[in-house]
């Protein structure tokens, strides 16, 4: 590993531990403070944040970065606001620290109390996606701990603008600025010697592509919280209303194609394959969309008379890809239960949908087993999967949404980043 770097991300890890201690202790009034100045300061700066964004914004289109990741990078005013807003509203939340989860009086009448506490130094790793930032810090410091982030190269500009501003904003208060910290380097070594930081930084948590979650995960000897990829289904039911279903599907595809909660496979059930898909695939063309689907699905793509250039042939890939972009994959299944052990096999952990008729007895039926059955981190009943979101789920501004099953699952923001000590007090008891 290179030496330069390694020191470099290690100084900064370090100056993120020593502000963690003092921030651990500042009261609520303070952190909260704090949040409001980093709002104030965004909507003050948001002309200089969006033209450093539009810097790589460029970068992108030169490089050919697609349609749905240029979207993740993109920074406008109402977004830098939406930004200024989320934290605005993160002050507002009870405080995660100081709460007694429980509480007990123990051997010889000492009185037990178990406390939430920060987790102290959070390192979060990204990738195109510049609100991260903002709200990776606001998050971190309301739960009490600093953060390191690690931006991707391809938001760079965007990310020292907004570190600057947030950096600024938290010393005015009175709190250090290493609260917040950002590794300034786009050398990829970084991310590697930031990974060897256990016993500096507390916790890692990825977010960005399959490749870069992988990453982390087999490399890491810091604790990660894995923030999965979004091989999202919705599944049609027979018994589902096929407006509803077109019109679900179609908001969990098209509404967003660059989000990991977006629909990148519709199932549909076979016995009504012939009655729903025409429709379905007519919506999705006119919407740009290009269809992976099985042979089923090119039937119905001639009854539906779209053009041929919209639809190509699914391969067994097809079924655990997340596009992030206007295609998806479809095939038709033989009932519920096909469609359930279809979504555990080829699905990541993230969200999944049924279709179907809940005052129907088979639909129903249908439902209660899938939402038993399907190994998410969210399952819905005739929703859209789009909803998979901190602020949908009255969490707040969100920190990433796991996929894995220990600690936290779904969406996930302040009280995730909280542990626990016992505090006991006694009265010069010993034990016998």
């Amino acid at each position: 590993m290179n030496v330069e770097i390694e020191t470099y991300v290690r100084d900064i890890a370090c100056a993120a531990r020593a502000a963690s201690r003092t921030l651990a202790r500042a009261s609520e009034e303070k952190r909260n403070a704090a949040l409001c100045a980093m709002a104030q300061d965004l909507r003050a700066h948001a002309d200089d944040i969006v033209a450093a964004n539009g810097k790589d914004m460029e970068k992108g289109r030169a490089d050919g970065m697609s349609e749905g990741l240029l979207d993740r990078l993109m920074l406008d005013g109402a977004r830098v606001e939406a930004m200024a807003c989320a934290l605005e509203a993160l002050a507002k939340l009870d405080d995660p620290l100081n709460r007694v989860v429980e509480r007990r009086e123990i051997e010889g009448g000492m009185d037990l109390r178990r406390v939430t506490t920060p987790l102290g130094v959070v390192a979060m790793v990204y990738e195109a996606r510049p609100n991260v930032t903002a709200d990776a810090a606001g998050i971190c410091l309301k739960s009490g701990n600093a953060c390191v982030l690690r931006g991707g190269s391809q938001a760079f500009h965007s990310n020292m603008a907004l570190v600057g501003v947030l950096r600024g904003a938290i010393e005015r208060v009175g709190l250090p600025a290493d609260c917040v910290c950002a590794i300034e380097t786009v050398d990829r070594a970084a991310t590697d010697a930031l990974m060897e930081l256990h016993g500096v930084v507390d916790v890692l948590i990825p977010r960005g592509g399959a490749g870069l979650i992988r990453r982390c995960v087999e490399r890491s000897k810091v604790p990660v919280i894995e923030t999965g990829t979004g091989n999202c289904h919705v599944y049609v039911h027979e018994t589902a209303d096929f407006a509803m279903a077109r019109a679900i599907v179609m908001n969990a595809k098209t509404q967003r194609t660059g989000v990991c909660n977006a629909c990148e496979s519709l199932l549909v059930d076979r016995s009504v394959a012939s009655a729903f898909l025409p429709a379905m695939l007519s919506e999705l063309a006119g919407a740009g969309v290009l269809v992976h689907g099985d042979a089923a699905t090119r039937v119905a793509f001639g009854d539906a008379g779209v053009a041929a250039d919209r639809f190509t042939e699914a391969d067994e890939e097809d079924w655990g890809r997340e596009y992030l972009a206007l295609e998806i994959s479809v095939k038709t299944v033989d009932g519920v239960e096909e469609a359930i052990e279809h979504i555990n096999r080829f699905g990541t952990g993230h969200s999944e949908c049924i279709v179907a008729n809940a005052d129907d007895a088979k639909g129903a039926a249908a439902i209660e087993a899938f939402l038993a059955g399907v190994d998410a981190a969210a399952v819905y009943a005739n929703a859209s999967t789009r909803f998979t979101d901190g602020g949908c789920f009255g969490l707040g501004a969100e920190i990433g949404i796991s996929t894995q099953k220990l600690h936290v699952r779904g969406p996930f923001a302040l009280d995730a980043l909280t542990s626990y000590k016992y505090v006991i007090r006694g009265a010069g008891q010993v034990r016998g």
